[in-house]
């Protein structure tokens, strides 16, 4: 069962790689940081849920 912190950071990055990309469409000069925050969240999201899988 995946637990509900990988979800809502999975969730939340995906949210901002979107909010990323809507921003550089519209050549906003912070969209970068956006897709970037957005990177972490996920790669977090994705550490999170080999970490779980890991220990049981």
């Amino acid at each position: 069962m995946i637990s509900k912190k990988v979800i809502s950071f999975f969730t939340f990055g995906v949210f901002l790689i979107i909010a990323g990309a809507i921003l550089k469409i519209s050549k906003n000069p912070q969209a970068s940081l956006i897709l970037g925050i957005g990177l972490v969240f996920e790669l977090f999201a994705t550490l999170l849920f080999i970490w779980n899988k890991l220990k049981k």
